[in-house]
């Protein structure tokens, strides 16, 4: 059992890495693409690409975290399921989730959608990236409050952005 715990959470921090660089290279794209105010098949080509890589970094993800879970209760490591770590780990993957299939629906404006996905993958990277270094011992409240900053960044940064490109182009 102590092989799978160890073989999910290589999974776990690789596709969270695969998830994280996608998503920079998702962002990046996407501005490049609305440089000139539209999306070619070529540019909508490559941001398919992208996006099926994120998809697949999500799928394994869940995959993952769920056989840790699954892991954990089965003895090994349970005391971590009762933490802020994963429960913020938790919600990072929800957001993911429920903001992917809303942006997909275009149901979230791409004011809000884009940024929201950047800080989510961000700050799952910066969560795993605490384990290694033993940084568990910290409260949902402190976790809530540095993602809400995140996000505000990421929306400052995203919308600035659009706004800027849509300055140049006119």
């Amino acid at each position: 059992m102590e092989a799978l715990f160890i073989g999910s959470s290589i999974t776990l921090n690789l596709a969270i890495s695969l998830g994280v660089g996608s998503s920079t290279l998702a962002i990046l794209h996407f501005f490049k693409a609305i440089w000139d105010g539209e999306i070619d098949e070529t540019e909508r080509g490559m941001l398919g690409v992208v996006y099926v890589v994120l998809r697949v970094a999500m799928v394994l993800i869940l995959i993952a975290y769920l056989a840790q879970v699954l892991l954990g209760y089965a003895g090994m490591e349970s005391y971590y399921y009762e933490s802020a770590h994963a429960y913020s780990a938790a919600l990072l993957l929800s957001a993911l989730y429920v903001n992917a299939i809303l942006m997909t629906a275009k149901v979230v404006p791409s004011t809000v959608g884009p940024a929201l996905q950047a800080a989510s993958w961000y700050t799952l990277g910066l969560l795993a990236s605490l384990v290694p270094l033993g940084i568990l011992n910290f409260s949902f409240e402190v976790f809530l409050l540095g993602y809400m900053s995140l996000f505000a960044v990421f929306l400052v940064v995203v919308n600035g952005v659009m706004i800027w490109l849509r300055k140049e182009r006119v």
